[in-house]
């Protein structure tokens, strides 16, 4: 059995704290992220390493902060000098423009709204599928534990609310029945940690709850990490698409001088190489020829938009995430 990764956020933001200045001909860059990307980025950062030694005979470093994204984007707020973000959702880096560490067209500055991928969410349930879990129907039930992450603090996790809100919208017909069916899932919340991975870890490794919400990478991650006897996915009928956005933070790459090579390596994401390091890590890659060839591992879903459900991310934080919205009404710990 492998190990899956504990959450490293403070060991990852002390070594970037350390390592972020250039010095001789070595470049470093901070790539600040969100929880379940620790693994891709590895593979990327490798690449990339090589890729730019070799197009320009300049050695480089990059260094990776991860965590809960919204907890990442106060850090960068507070002061941890990211070059780039690559974190769970738009809001989370429109929270860095109105700060103005970003310019305002910080998402047309990349294709596909700075989003090189896509993925979903599903559930993550023991092997066998003992509570017999098929749909977001089955999350309310009396006899089902649910784990997911906080969204207070978690991309993630707000990712999930939302694509629960959308199926009860759908089934149910209502914002009010849509709000009383997420209600009722919140009841049966075990644990609620600050991040994807440490949900994960809570679910895999410490065996909380009947089914974890999952990013749909995170869910084959886990049950490939710790073998096919003890973990099944379900993909539920309907679900959110999600677009995970990256961004250059345009004042920290100015003052360093190091905008070039935070732009040539976000670029490096829609690459043919970089989509496939994403469809490898169970990312969906935006490059439809690639990702055709990794379709076995993509079942096929309905899937909803943030905009078409609730607008805009600034008009479902707004509603639903702030402080006195309708998750803090929901959900008392």
């Amino acid at each position: 059995m492998k190990k899956i990764l504990f959450p490293l956020l403070s060991l990852g933001v002390l070594a970037a704290c350390n390592t972020t200045s250039s010095s001789g001909s070595t470049v470093e860059l901070l790539n600040v992220s969100y929880d379940p990307t620790r693994e891709l980025y590895t593979d990327v950062d490798d690449a990339f390493i090589a890729y730019w030694e070799e197009e320009t005979g300049e050695t480089i470093k990059i260094n990776a902060s991860h965590g809960g994204s919204g907890s990442q984007a106060r850090s960068v707020l507070d002061g941890l000098d990211a070059d780039v973000v690559t974190l769970a959702l738009a809001y989370d880096i429109d929270v860095l423009q109105e700060r103005e560490l970003l310019d305002s067209d910080w998402q047309s500055q990349f294709d596909d709204n700075s989003s090189p991928y896509t993925s979903t969410i599903n559930f993550l349930v023991r092997k066998g599928n003992p509570k017999d879990i098929q749909d977001w129907d089955d999350l309310i039930r009396e006899d089902v534990e649910v784990v997911t992450p906080n969204p207070k603090t978690s991309g993630g996790a707000r990712w999930n609310y939302l694509a629960a809100w959308g199926f009860a919208e759908e089934a149910y017909g209502s914002e009010e029945e849509a709000q009383a069916f997420v209600s009722d899932i919140y009841k049966n919340v075990v644990a609620l940690d600050s991040g994807a991975r440490g949900a994960t870890t809570s679910f895999v490794e410490r065996n909380i709850g009947d089914v974890l919400l999952a990013w749909e990478n995170e869910a084959i991650l886990a049950a490939n990490e710790l073998g096919e006897d003890e973990f099944d996915i379900v993909t539920p009928s309907i679900s959110i698409l999600t677009e995970p956005p990256v961004a250059i933070v345009d004042k920290v790459v100015d003052r360093k001088g190091t905008r070039d090579v935070a732009e040539a390596y976000l670029e490096f994401l829609y690459t043919d190489e970089g989509q496939r390091l994403i469809a490898e890590h169970h990312y969906r890659p935006r490059n439809e020829e690639i990702l055709s060839e990794y379709s076995d591992s993509f079942p096929e879903l309905e899937l909803f938009t943030i905009d078409e459900k609730f607008g805009s991310w600034q008009e479902a934080q707004e509603k639903h995430f702030a402080d006195g919205g309708i998750f803090d009404t929901i959900y008392q710990p």
